[in-house]
Parts: C-alpha cells; sequence; structure tokens
C-alpha cells in the first residue's frame, strides 16, 4: 500500500543529522514491546494506534522524523499527521535499517 508521504529521509542521513548536533524530534509508533527492545536515544514513543488521540503531545511547527521498524507504520504515522498539518518526515527502511557507525 502506498501512502501518501511528504517527505523521506534515509536512516544514514537522520544519523549524520544527530551526529552534527540537530535537535531534531524522533518519534518511534512501534509497539511497546517493540519499544522495549530497544530504540533510539531521546526518541519520543507513541504507539500507531494511539497517534491521533495524542497528537497533542508534538509540536506541529517542528520536523518530526518519524520511525518503525521497516517504515510502513511509520509512512502511515506521517500520511496522519500530514494531513493534520504537521510537517513529517518517513524514515526509510526503518529502524531495522538502523546502523550504529
Amino acid at each position: 500500500m502506498a501512502f501518501k508521504i511528504p517527505q523521506e529521509m534515509s536512516p544514514q542521513k537522520v544519523a549524520s543529522r544527530l551526529k552534527k548536533g540537530e535537535s531534531l524530534i524522533l518519534l518511534d509508533v512501534r509497539e511497546p514491546v517493540e519499544w522495549a527492545e530497544g530504540h533510539l536515544p531521546n526518541a519520543k514513543h507513541i504507539p500507531l494506534g494511539q497517534l491521533i488521540e495524542r497528537q497533542h503531545e508534538l509540536d506541529p511547527q517542528r520536523e518530526i522524523i518519524v520511525m518503525c521498524r521497516s517504515g510502513s507504520r511509520s509512512g502511515l504515522a506521517c500520511e496522519l499527521l500530514s494531513e493534520r498539518g504537521f510537517h513529517v518526515v518517513n524514515m526509510t527502511g526503518g529502524l531495522s535499517a538502523w546502523t550504529n557507525e
């Protein structure tokens, strides 16, 4: 299924921006059990199923990089948030494509 994703970014680009010291908003939409298995430091955790009811926890004025395990749920999350006026970027490939360099 193809989502209407306004913008995408590779995990390598996200890592590069973090290394440069950029203050990024990272939103992890995986389930709690996945989150407990490991997540990026400073990422905000809102499972996809709670996203709409908890959207008030996000800053619509800032770029939000959305991630999940593989990039599918984050794609849906990006579409849902984008329709509500948020500036979102889908991290392609998700955390399974993340490498700690």
